[in-house]
């Protein structure tokens, strides 16, 4: 393990449970890293993750963590911040605990614009539980649930997040290391609900049955696909068919929930003391 970032790891969980070549590793790097540059407290920080492979990551970290149910880490990561918002609070979520199980609190604190700094690690399979297809795995590609390929239209989850309200909004992948690390501090910085969504490599369940022979090849296959967002918005549709758009997709603003919840009760409190 790199020895400037050792401090954020409970050593004594390791080694981890992920399979070999599993991108989980590398995004959990370069967001442990991000936190370091970020110069937040460890015991101000909290890191809250669901259930899936990636969610796994929260027992790993020295920080406050807090390993909750199926596709509810959102609500559980609002309650938190309510309760104490002078805290940094990171969600850790998989593509189907963010998106399936998960999707309804995602679109409704995207559209609270909690601040939040959620990074979505999608590996575009349920990779824990059997390698059943997601509401992102890519058309015509193979899971257990799908035999001979998907049919189902996979969700853009930038531009869902979007569209429900978030005010950061980024894409990369675990190849870009660099650029991950340095999106999910520009979500930390933003001043409300944050959104990375971060593409990784299964190599089990979805790059066996899919035609990627190692974890190299689904890393190279990153490199390759991916364009940088200055870069899409010069080329047509149809060049960017099944490519992956890369970088800082959206920043908006907008009242932070938070914010104004706190707004309310003092002028309600005012109001009963007849201030």
């Amino acid at each position: 393990m790199l020895a400037d970032i050792e401090e954020f790891y409970r050593l004594d969980r390791l080694p981890h449970i992920w399979c070999p070549g599993c991108g989980n590793g590398i995004v959990l790097a370069c967001l442990v890293k991000a936190i370091k540059e970020l110069k937040y407290d460890q015991d101000k920080t909290v890191v809250v993750s669901g259930i899936g492979c990636s969610s796994r990551a929260s027992a790993y970290l020295d920080f406050n963590t807090l390993h909750t149910t199926h596709g509810r880490a959102l609500a559980f990561a609002t309650g938190i911040k309510l309760a104490k918002p002078e805290l940094n609070i990171f969600v850790i979520t998989g593509d189907g605990d963010s998106s399936a199980i998960g999707g309804n609190h995602l679109i409704h604190a995207a559209r609270r614009n909690i601040d939040l700094n959620v990074v979505i690690f999608n590996n575009n399979i349920y990779g824990m539980t059997g390698g059943q297809y997601s509401p992102l795995t890519p058309k015509v590609q193979k899971a257990t649930t799908a035999p001979y390929g998907t049919i189902e239209r996979p969700f853009d989850l930038a531009k869902l997040v979007e569209a429900a309200g978030a005010t950061y909004v980024a894409r990369s992948t675990a190849y870009h290391t660099r650029l991950t690390t340095e999106l999910i501090i520009n979500g930390a910085k933003n001043k409300g609900f944050s959104v990375t969504e971060v593409i990784s490599q299964c190599p089990v369940s979805y790059g066996r049955r899919n035609r990627f022979n190692t974890p190299a090849a689904m890393l190279e296959w990153q490199r390759e696909m991916a364009v940088p967002v200055i870069k899409a918005r010069s080329m047509a549709p149809e060049e960017l068919e099944g490519k992956i758009i890369t970088g800082e997709l959206y920043r908006g603003h907008a009242p932070e929930y938070v914010s104004e919840y706190t707004k309310l009760t003092q002028r309600l409190k005012e109001e009963a003391e007849g201030v």
